[in-house]
């Protein structure tokens, strides 16, 4: 389960580094997959910089039960972007696609540890 939980925020780390650092800078290839600089695009920018520096904080401490809500409403959003974007055929969608895959298994065995956690302290009650 640590692996995994490392592997999820590195991906976080990994991805939204460049992504954060393109809408900032304006670069040409986030323009193209983003959109042009906007007030929306900004929020985007604000939600994606929230989600890197929470996983930055974590990967630093990573308590699964702190690592869980970050996950699984990355995994919401992500899992409906195809849904608001109206394709799954756009680059973002995709990554979001498999980025979502990858939290879904963290969350797996978060979950079933504390599944397992919880039932050993009523064994041992």
């Amino acid at each position: 389960m640590r692996k995994m939980i490392f592997a999820s925020l590195l991906t976080n780390v990994a991805v939204l580094i460049p992504v954060c650092g393109g809408l900032l800078l304006g670069a040409s290839w986030a323009a193209e997959t983003f959109g042009a600089a906007t007030p929306a695009r900004g929020i985007l920018l604000s939600v994606y910089g929230a989600i890197l520096m929470v996983s930055i904080g974590l990967f630093l401490r990573p308590d699964p039960l702190l690592v869980a809500p970050l996950l699984l409403v990355q995994v919401l959003y992500k899992l409906t972007t195809p849904f608001t974007v109206g394709t799954f055929a756009n680059p973002v969608v995709i990554s979001n696609i498999a980025i979502a895959a990858l939290h879904l298994i963290t969350l797996g065995l978060i979950f079933g540890q504390v599944r397992l956690t919880a039932s050993a302290r009523h064994v041992v009650r």
